[in-house]
């Protein structure tokens, strides 16, 4: 180890694994943690500490000294500043075999559950251009890399369409390409920006809050149809209908396009009301049979072809025979619910959201759904003992909670309810790991399947089946 200006310089530091939020694991001579940003399991390298803790190091690559054999060269010229992709110097295999360990050990260690079926991680076929959605944020002061800076080179136009530079709200990063949505995607967010610059649009000034162009988001569905959102901060009727009539011009796969005017200090569409210029304002999508209509706010899962495979195999682990009655807690949408609900007696989802109640009930109307009764309010205060005692009692339940996983008083309701199957669904497997081990004495962890709904970044769902003991 060596100092240079105050920073300390861990050398030749030999990584052997992948931790949690995409960082690669080493050890220093004296067998300290490291943590490290920016490098690949099988890399050895130099490092940068940022944060010295009493147990571990967090570290940042500053020089490879030895490549990792799994590593790939990134596709994308925004690689290691954008944020979005960071496993994208990983090849795919070694992704998924990196998924699968992370969310085998969490059950193994967080749990303390040893026996049970791990079933190989399901990879996605698309490990590009899978998102239907995505954002993005216009500013009059784009972020210079390091190089920009340097060359003292004059780079144009200050205005920038792209995402926020990680850790930093009020930079914003001109993407040039993104392999996240396929085309014409970066097609229209490349005109726009164009189209803006040419016609002397003010972007959006956040430090300042004031412009007239402020975010940008495209959604598509599985017909390749397209919804186009703009958020305004300032009216301007005539720039308006001048940029929206070139754009409906040049893109005719634009099916609707919306807008909002926003003056808040946030981003945040929810509270806003939104404006019809074309179309009807929604998309209509569809999975296996079932219809969706999809808003400029509605939830709905950003990988539509892995999301699908993960609906497939909750219906499989729930194996649902027609006489069952389900729970759907935290159904969201209803999107398990209504996709379940063919092969079950009834089935009760309860969301917190009312917007997304408001939805299932539609989509169910939509889908002539009868058995199907969703309620709104907070989890921990609607699934009680007056709410168990009032419905009729669950052969199978499925959860899908957030990241942070159920209240300790979900998983009590769930134990005095005791179906005879769970099927836990999970975007974050060390909270599950942590339910799962407040059930373990009254249920059976069977098996388990990760399924990569986000390739090139460390994400991962999980699907866990429990069988009452």
């Amino acid at each position: 180890m060596r100092k240079k200006k105050k920073d300390i310089i861990l050398e030749n530091i030999k990584l052997f694994g992948a931790g949690a939020k995409g960082v690669a694991i080493g050890k220093t001579e004296e067998g300290k943690t490291v943590l490290i940003s920016g490098a690949v399991p099988g890399d050895v390298v130099n490092a940068r500490v940022k944060k010295s803790k009493s147990k571990y190091y967090e570290a940042e690559t500053v020089e490879v000294v030895e490549p990792s054999p799994y590593r790939v060269d990134p596709k994308c010229v925004h690689f290691g500043t954008c944020g979005g992709c960071k496993w994208q110097n990983m090849s795919y295999e070694k992704q998924l075999d990196f998924k699968q360990e992370e969310v085998y050990n969490n059950i193994k260690r967080i749990g303390g559950i040893d026996d049970f079926e791990t079933i190989s991680i399901l990879g996605a076929e698309e490990q590009y251009f899978y998102r239907n959605k995505m954002e993005f944020s216009f500013s009059n002061a784009r972020w210079l890399t390091q190089y920009e800076i340097s060359s003292e080179e004059n780079f144009g136009s200050k205005d920038a369409l792209g995402f926020h530079i990680p850790g930093m709200w009020s930079k914003i990063l001109d993407l040039k390409e993104c392999f996240l949505q396929e085309d014409p995607s970066n097609a229209i967010r490349l005109a726009v920006k164009k189209f803006g610059v040419d016609n002397g649009f003010d972007f959006f000034d956040v430090r300042n809050q004031e412009g007239f162009l402020r975010t940008l988001m495209m959604r598509q569905n599985s017909k390749g149809e397209w919804m186009v959102l703009f958020q305004l901060y300032r009216e301007e009727k005539e720039n308006r209908e001048k940029l929206f009539q070139f754009l409906l011009e040049k893109f005719p796969q634009i099916k609707t396009l919306v807008y909002a005017i926003n003056s808040k200090q946030n981003d945040s569409i929810y509270d806003l009301d939104i404006n019809i210029y074309f179309g009807e304002g929604f998309l209509m999508e569809e999975m296996d049979g079932l219809k969706f209509k999809i808003g400029p706010k509605s939830f709905f899962q950003t990988n539509y072809k892995q999301a699908l495979e993960l609906y497939r195999k909750t219906l499989e682990f729930a194996d649902l025979k027609g006489d069952e009655v389900v729970y759907d807690l935290y159904t969201g949408t209803g999107t398990i619910a209504q996709y379940v609900a063919r092969n079950a007696k009834q089935v009760i989802g309860i969301e917190s959201v009312q917007e997304a109640i408001d939805a299932a009930i539609e989509h169910a109307e939509l889908n002539g759904l009868t058995n199907t009764t969703f309620y709104c309010g907070d989890m921990k205060n609607v699934f009680n003992d007056e709410f168990l005692e009032n419905h009729p009692k669950a052969d199978v339940l499925i959860t899908d909670p957030p990241r942070d996983g159920m209240h300790q008083k979900v998983v009590e309701q769930i134990l005095k309810l005791a179906p005879e199957r769970v099927v836990y669904v999970s975007c974050n497997s060390a909270t599950q790991a942590r339910d799962l081990a407040l059930m373990k004495d009254h249920y059976t962890l069977v098996k388990i399947l990760p399924v990569d709904m986000f390739p090139q970044t460390h994400h991962v769902e999980n699907i866990a089946l429990l069988i009452k003991k």
